[in-house]
């Protein structure tokens, strides 16, 4: 059997698997915000990052190979994603207590796995948009984390580019291949595969708002596994 080490458990792999898509087969979790099963490659977020044999990668992007030693859930590694977590955080609006999608958010998940106990940042506020063009569904560039997966879903799933990523470094925003730029004016359906795959609530359905009560959400229900030595904060200004 081919496998690797990951935290002294032995992961069993298919040929052409990333860590990450092990890991997850074998119920094992590696934290993350742009990984799907579905989609290919991306490593757009580094919050999978992990120490194989000793070097910093990606688990999202490096193939699975024989005897590959593999730290996931450490403090080093876990305090380089809170410090990830907290820059998209500040570098966005995300107010949580007021989102639909507090409890089924995996940002704000990520934030409790890892300890994050608030942005420890200036927040940066920038004026972003709300796109409601559209007849099914919201666009909130507000919440908007550059993870990519929508772009990739709207290519590889749905078959029609509807989104792409415009602009540099801190000007980099979400685009919408339409005359006018609008989600309503695109090619875009609520039945797409890109409506249902932002880990934020950047992307959500009209008529729907708060059909799940908070409480009964999924991270509500089964909360991301917190790291072996983080605290744990019921204060923390994520909720």
């Amino acid at each position: 059997m081919n496998a690797f080490m990951l935290d002294g458990v032995a992961v069993p792999f298919e040929g052409g698997d990333t860590l990450m898509a092990a890991a997850t087969r074998a119920g094992q979790h590696v934290p993350h915000l742009c990984w799907h099963p579905r989609l290919g490659q991306s490593g757009a977020c580094r919050l999978c990052t992990v120490r194989v044999d000793g070097h910093l990668a990606a688990a999202c992007t490096t193939r699975a190979t024989p005897g590959l030693v593999v730290e996931n859930r450490t403090a080093e590694l876990d305090n380089k994603r809170r410090l990830l977590v907290q820059l998209l955080f500040i570098e966005g609006n995300h107010f949580c207590p007021s989102c639909e999608k507090s409890g089924a958010c995996r940002l704000q998940a990520s934030a409790y796995q890892v300890g994050m106990h608030g942005p420890e940042f200036e927040e940066f506020y920038p004026h972003r948009p709300v796109d409601a063009s559209h007849p099914d569904m919201w666009l909130d560039l507000n919440r908007c984390i550059l993870c990519k997966l929508c772009v990739r879903a709207s290519r590889e799933i749905d078959g029609k580019d509807v989104f792409a990523i415009g602009g540099h470094g801190i000007a980099s925003h979400l685009i919408v291949n339409s005359p006018s730029g609008l989600l309503g004016d695109s090619a875009f359906e609520a039945s797409d595969f890109a409506a249902e795959v932002c880990p934020v609530g950047a992307i959500l359905p009209k008529r729907r708002g708060f059909a799940v009560p908070i409480g009964q959400r999924p991270f509500d229900v089964a909360p991301l596994p917190a790291g072996p030595s983080l605290p744990t904060d019921t204060d923390d200004d994520t909720r």
